[in-house]
């Protein structure tokens, strides 16, 4: 606890003062309003209510008659403070510190149950604000478990942010996030169908050696940016760039190898060759 000294000047010296006087410099323990009311964090408003209703009165004075808040008067306050931020209205607290015939042990635990039960209010309205932020965000609009169960155990529900924040300043994210945003659970079991069917194709294609270039292959391709453009409108030089992080992207090419050994190169083979049908140079292509 903090102590302070307050300074007075008087008249009598301190050797003609009489025993139980204050001190004649009028020093004495205590803490003046202001600095009373910075130290428990209330106005002094607060306290000058609190001293006119008798809950807390200051017990000390200086020679000047200054009154001020001694040890006992703070720790009454650290008290009220207590009492009031768990809900007791001030008359009830000044019973609770006053009245020998009421039990505060069996007041506090009545409140401590309150308490446990605002808590859980809270719990489950934090819970509602979570389930509003997911369902307002651009995107996909469908749970962690929605997400799994549709795309599959593979899929990671954290690519999507992985995604954002990678591309969340274009246009074709802004386009996706709107397009994402009205598909309804039935919309992406149908997108997944459709992905998993053109996966399969590519996947057989590639081991069986389909020549990039070929009818076969160009039509793999553009199944391929059709299905892409679900989601954004994809040109083919784009498409090419995407194609490109088959090769390099670590993480795609692990996953394309994985289905069939080779498959990302090839796809990216197939995807310029296509590129290349339709008047786009594959070698200067950008995302465009």
């Amino acid at each position: 606890m903090t102590r302070l000294r307050l300074r007075e000047t008087g008249p009598v010296s301190n050797e003609e003062r009489r025993p139980g006087e204050p001190p004649a410099d009028g020093r004495t323990d205590g803490l003046t309003v202001g600095r009373t009311a910075a130290l428990v964090g209330v106005s002094v408003k607060t306290l000058h209510h609190w001293d006119t209703i008798g809950l807390v009165r200051p017990g000390g004075r200086t020679r000047a008659g200054y009154r001020v808040y001694g040890d006992d008067d703070v720790a009454r306050l650290h008290r009220v403070l207590v009492y009031r931020e768990i809900g007791i209205p001030l008359a009830a607290i000044g019973r609770l510190l006053d009245d020998p015939e009421v039990d505060a042990r069996e007041h506090l635990r009545r409140q401590r149950g309150q308490l446990v039960d605002r808590i859980s209010r809270l719990e489950r309205m934090v819970g509602a604000v979570d389930r509003m932020l997911v369902e307002s965000r651009p995107g996909i609009r469908l749970t962690p478990e929605e997400q799994v169960e549709i795309f599959g155990a593979d899929w990671r529900p954290g690519w999507a942010g992985e995604a954002e924040e990678r591309w969340g300043g274009t246009d074709q994210w802004a386009q996706y996030a709107e397009r994402a945003a009205g598909m309804s659970a039935e919309d992406w079991k149908d997108v997944a169908a459709t992905t998993e069917a053109l996966t399969a194709d590519l996947a057989e294609a590639c081991r069986t050696g389909v020549a990039a270039g070929s009818d076969r292959a160009n039509a793999l391709a553009e199944r391929h940016r059709a299905q892409i453009s679900t989601y954004f409108d994809c040109t083919y030089a784009m498409q090419v760039c995407i194609g490109r992080t088959y090769v390099t992207d670590p993480g795609y090419a692990a996953y394309y190898d994985a289905i069939a050994p080779g498959l990302n190169d090839w796809l990216c083979a197939v995807i310029s060759a296509n590129a290349r049908a339709h008047g786009v140079d594959p070698e200067s292509a950008s995302w465009e």
